[in-house]
C-alpha cells in the first residue's frame, strides 16, 4: 500500500490578466510529479475574480490539460482552432513545438466557472512534435462504477473496466474524477512504476490507513508546512510514495477527487514561465524565436 509522501493545501495564486485560483502544485518539485509539472483549481463564483481570463500567450514541449465541472472556456489559437469547453468536459492539448493561444472563462447562470488545469510533461522526443487537441464533452467521458456506490469519470487511462477517450499521450497516464460515498473504504491498484497524486476537491477523506500523515515534526518541516492537515479536504493535494495500490476511507460527506497517475520522463527539465524543455539553450532558443516571429514555424518530427 502506497504512504502518503506529501500532502498540502492549494495555494492562492493569480495568473493570466487576474484570474484568482489556487495552486496544489508547479514551477518546483519537478522530481516528484513527474511527469506532471503543474496543477491549478481555478474554481470560483464571483465572475469578478476571473472573467479577464487568459488572453493569448505561447506554450511548447507541455501538454496542458483542463478539465470543468461548471460554466466554460472559450478558447482559440494561432493555428485557426476554436471552441467551447463545457461542464463536464475536457480538452488535452499537446503544445508540442509551439502555439500560442487564449482560454477565456465564462460563468454559468449562478455565476459559476469551475474547473482545472494539470501541465503534463512532453519527452525530449516528443517536445517539438506537431500540436494537437483531443477535446470531449461530458457525455463522451464513461462513468465508472466501483465498489460500494464509488464512480468514476474516466478521462483518461482506464478504471474498473472503463476507458477514458483520450489517447494516444506518451506518459500513459490516468486521470480520473473520482467519487466515494460517505463511510466507505476502497482500495484502487496503481502499478509501481507510476507516480500518482490525488487532489480532493468535496468532501473528506483518509488515505493509506494514516490519520496523521505527519507524525513526525520532521516530516512537516521538510515539506514546509507546520500545521499539516490531519485528512484531505477541500483543495488538498495527497502525493503518495511507491507501491502498488492506493486506500482511501471517505469521510461523513463522502469525497469527491482528482486521481493522477502517469509514468515519470526522468529526463532534465528546463522551465520558465509558459515552456518547458530540456536544456538551458533549448528554452532560450524558444525564447528568442518568439521576439523574431519565427516560434510557430516548426514541423512535426514526422515531417
Amino acid at each position: 500500500m502506497r504512504k502518503i509522501q506529501k500532502m498540502a493545501k492549494a495555494k492562492p495564486t493569480m495568473e493570466g490578466a487576474g484570474v484568482h485560483l489556487h495552486r496544489a502544485f508547479g514551477f518546483h518539485d519537478t522530481e516528484n510529479f513527474d511527469p506532471f509539472l503543474l496543477l491549478d483549481d481555478f474554481r470560483g463564483d464571483d465572475p469578478e475574480a476571473y472573467i479577464a481570463g487568459f488572453p493569448w500567450h505561447p506554450h511548447r514541449g507541455i501538454e496542458t490539460i483542463t478539465y470543468m465541472l461548471a460554466g466554460s472556456v472559450e478558447h482559440g489559437d494561432s493555428i485557426g482552432n476554436s471552441g467551447v469547453i463545457e461542464a463536464g468536459g475536457v480538452q488535452w492539448m499537446t503544445a508540442g513545438s509551439g502555439i500560442v493561444h487564449q482560454e477565456m472563462p465564462k460563468p454559468d447562470t449562478k455565476g459559476r466557472m469551475y474547473g482545472f488545469q494539470l501541465w503534463a510533461n512532453l519527452a525530449a522526443s516528443e517536445k517539438m512534435c506537431q500540436p494537437l487537441y483531443q477535446e470531449f464533452k461530458a457525455e463522451q467521458i464513461p462513468t465508472a462504477t466501483g465498489p460500494a456506490g464509488a464512480g468514476a469519470k474516466v478521462l483518461c487511462g482506464s478504471l474498473w473496466g472503463k476507458e477514458g477517450p483520450v489517447e494516444g499521450i506518451g506518459i500513459n497516464p490516468m486521470y480520473v474524477d473520482l467519487r466515494v460515498p460517505a463511510g466507505v473504504e476502497l482500495n484502487i491498484p496503481v502499478a509501481q512504476e507510476r507516480h500518482v497524486f490525488a487532489y480532493v476537491y468535496e468532501g473528506s477523506a483518509c488515505f493509506s490507513n494514516e490519520q496523521d500523515p505527519f507524525s513526525h515534526p520532521s516530516e512537516a518541516e521538510r515539506w514546509h508546512d507546520t500545521t499539516p492537515p490531519k485528512e484531505a479536504v477541500n483543495r488538498t493535494l495527497v502525493l503518495f510514495d511507491k507501491g502498488d495500490e492506493i486506500k482511501i476511507a471517505s469521510g461523513a460527506d463522502g469525497v469527491s477527487m482528482l486521481l493522477v497517475s502517469g509514468i515519470p520522463l526522468r529526463e532534465p527539465v528546463a522551465w520558465y514561465g509558459p515552456i518547458v524543455m530540456n536544456s538551458r539553450e533549448e528554452l532560450k532558443q524558444a525564447f528568442t524565436e518568439l521576439e523574431q516571429g519565427t516560434f510557430l514555424s516548426h514541423k512535426s518530427n514526422s515531417g
